[in-house]
């Protein structure tokens, strides 16, 4: 078995930067080369201002950048450098052509495998550590060797990331498994071998798992479409528990008792994000598609489609709630990126709740602890998104203080489950806005007990509706607009699918 003591990694993302900054600390005798086009992506891998904010992730780099850890943007010298190159480029959903809305595009993929082929000089290991759709090794592998020079032989191998945001290094540094796939022959049970060495170096021998490349691809798109079955799942029982009166947490805590189910996953809210569950599950629509399993692709994707019926459910909410209309009203949204304790917004439910509410006229105030001004901008006047930018930069405001963003606000609606926003002064809050002074819990954190007597009418996923106390502020409210608007059985100005 070779002895890997040189990794590059092309792509320097979520990933491939995590990942290899936790591979240099935990493999001190191993050269870990970062690479990217980007320069100023590499530049902030090499500042005090990382690109991406995960716990920890700081802390790893600091101690090993500069040592055995390199962030830069010499890529071909990188490539001829390894033993292992580690293919961690961005891999989105077609936009257009066949394919477009369900399929992976994989041009960075295939540019990568070509410059490879290229540029390299001697035998390499190739992993592919983006997620790709089954049998996307082969085609790497068939790039390689068609282009390859005389004498060098490639091994391509599946190693998919199995990574939480929020929790990344911790997931690195105690993975429940590592999964490594290549081909059934002695040379790639070698390569398979080699790259398992690196990761023994911390993780037990039974958590790391070979197999075959195909079954390896296909675990990486299955386990994020059963983790987002899950989530949509207790989400399309949280609109049942609105209409009837039950609890969704209770229903939850119930359920999730039942040791065939567990109560992982099982945490009702305005949807899930991110960058893995949307587009695997519609990769995993795609592969059945083209396999001709019409059934199974239709079955995989109503996971996606109750996804999108819930963030328009909870902005119907916010508009009925409101009068049946939010038309210049202020609402301001708590939290932007797609979960706590990241940055990312790819696929954030706050976007789609923000642009919903836009459309309907509504100015919006934004506050989120991490995600910057620029993103957010970025997101909302992004041509896919299909808002009006001029309309965008008229009606949103992005404030630096959670209270500075509520003030004189009609509503305020949690979109992100950050930690900061259960320990709030929300009587502080409350007297800040206009009356009557609405807050929708998207993400079932606050006590909505405890708001409710501050003045509150609360509004969250999977419960019974919060009444405003009858008081001299709020007197005359319920009989004028009469016990029919707060009732939980509503009809939506936005259909599924709409």
């Amino acid at each position: 078995m070779k002895e890997i003591k040189t990794i590059t990694c092309i792509g320097a993302g979520y990933v491939g930067g995590p990942t290899c900054s936790v591979i240099a600390q935990k493999c001190p005798g191993v050269n870990v080369h970062v690479v990217d086009l980007s320069q100023e992506r590499i530049d902030a891998w090499n500042s005090d201002s990382l690109p991406i904010y995960e716990p920890g992730l700081k802390e790893v780099v600091e101690e090993t950048r500069g040592k055995n850890l390199f962030f830069s943007t010499k890529i071909d010298e990188a490539i001829n450098e390894a033993d292992l190159i580690f293919i961690s480029v961005n891999t989105p959903t077609k936009n257009f052509g066949l394919g477009k809305g369900r399929a992976p595009d994989l041009k960075y993929i295939e540019s990568a495998a070509r410059n490879i082929a290229n540029v390299a000089r001697e035998n390499k290991i190739v992993v592919e550590k983006s997620t790709v759709p089954v049998k996307a090794a082969e085609s790497i592998s068939r790039i390689l060797k068609c282009n390859r020079k005389a004498g060098i032989r490639y091994q391509v191998l599946s190693n998919p990331e199995f990574l939480a945001e929020g929790t990344a290094i911790k997931d690195l540094l105690n993975p429940d498994r590592i999964l490594i796939g290549g081909e059934q022959t002695p040379e790639g049970k070698e390569a398979v071998d080699a790259l398992a060495s690196i990761y023994a170096q911390w993780i037990d021998d039974e958590r790391i798992i070979k197999t075959n490349t195909w079954s390896s691809e296909l675990s990486k798109l299955a386990a994020n479409a059963f983790l987002a079955q899950r989530v949509s799942s207790i989400n399309s029982i949280s609109a049942v528990c609105e209409a009837t009166g039950a609890d969704v947490d209770e229903v939850a805590k119930a359920i999730g008792l039942d040791n065939r189910i567990g109560k992982k996953f099982l945490k009702a809210g305005v949807g899930f994000g991110g960058s893995c569950f949307q587009k695997d599950v519609l990769n995993l629509v795609y592969l059945c598609e083209a396999l001709n399993l019409s059934e199974v692709g239709a079955y995989w994707h109503q996971v996606i489609s109750m996804n999108e019926y819930q963030k328009k459910r909870f902005a119907s909410l916010i508009v009925k709630c409101l009068f049946n209309t939010v038309t210049g009203k202020k609402i301001s949204i708590l939290g932007f990126a797609f979960k706590k304790d990241t940055g990312d917004t790819r696929e954030s439910p706050a976007i789609y709740v923000t642009k919903y509410l836009l459309e309907e006229g509504a100015k919006i105030s934004i506050y989120d602890p991490k995600v910057k001004a620029k993103q957010i901008m970025m997101d909302l006047t992004d041509p896919q998104l299909g808002l009006d930018p001029e309309k965008v930069h008229k009606l949103v405001t992005i404030e630096k203080d959670p209270y500075e963003c509520c003030q004189k606000s009609h509503a305020f609606a949690v979109c992100t489950e950050w930690n900061e926003f259960q320990e709030l002064d929300y009587a502080r809050i409350y007297q800040s806005m206009l009356k009557p002074a609405f807050a929708f819990d998207g993400r079932l954190i606050l006590d909505h007990d405890k708001l409710v007597r501050i003045g509150f009418q609360v509004e969250a996923i999977g419960k019974c509706v919060h009444s405003l106390p009858d008081s001299p502020m709020e007197s005359g409210i319920n009989d004028i607009f009469g016990k029919q608007l707060l009732a939980r059985n509503r009809s939506h100005p936005f259909a599924p699918g709409q």
